[in-house]
């Protein structure tokens, strides 16, 4: 008979797919509000209210990216790719406008831009996880593969 503490690495590793799942559609949601608060006034609205003009540089394009990137991380679509611009966005975002002020994210009020880079950053090289759209769209086998190479791995563990 396994003991418990034998039992329960396997087990948090055969649910990481989904706490991994859970993770992306969570960071890609909240990102994807951020978006549509800047663009759309909702939720608050940009910087406690109204939107980002259209077109100015560099507000109104990284709300663009948040909604789209947050929508596609959110469903599991194209999750890499987005991930990846989000992250680059995001990074932008921390030495451009918040890093000059002071080093650390607390002194400069750049938590949320360097814990989403660090999000995505992950996300990028873990993929989405179980539940991504990103599975419907897969060749067959490709899906069935990586189901394999999974459950091969939870067994190994």
């Amino acid at each position: 008979m396994a003991s418990p503490t034998s039992t329960l690495p396997t087990r948090l590793d055969q649910a990481q797919p989904y706490a991994l799942a859970l993770f992306r559609a969570v960071v890609g949601l909240l990102f994807l509000c951020h978006g549509a608060a800047s663009l759309f006034g909702v939720l608050g609205g940009a910087m406690g209210g109204g939107t980002v003009p259209a077109g100015t540089w560099p507000g109104w394009y990284a709300a663009v990216i948040q909604l789209v990137a947050g929508a596609l991380v959110l469903l599991g679509l194209g999750t890499r790719s987005a991930a990846l611009v989000a992250s680059g966005s995001m990074a932008y975002a921390y030495f451009k406008v918040h890093q000059p002020e002071s080093l650390f994210p607390l002194q400069n009020g750049g938590e949320a831009s360097a814990m989403f880079c660090w999000a995505f950053l992950l996300l990028v090289f873990t993929g989405p996880g179980a539940w991504a759209l990103d599975r419907l769209f897969a060749p067959r086998g490709t899906a069935r593969e990586a189901q394999q190479r999974e459950e091969r791995a939870a067994a190994a563990a």
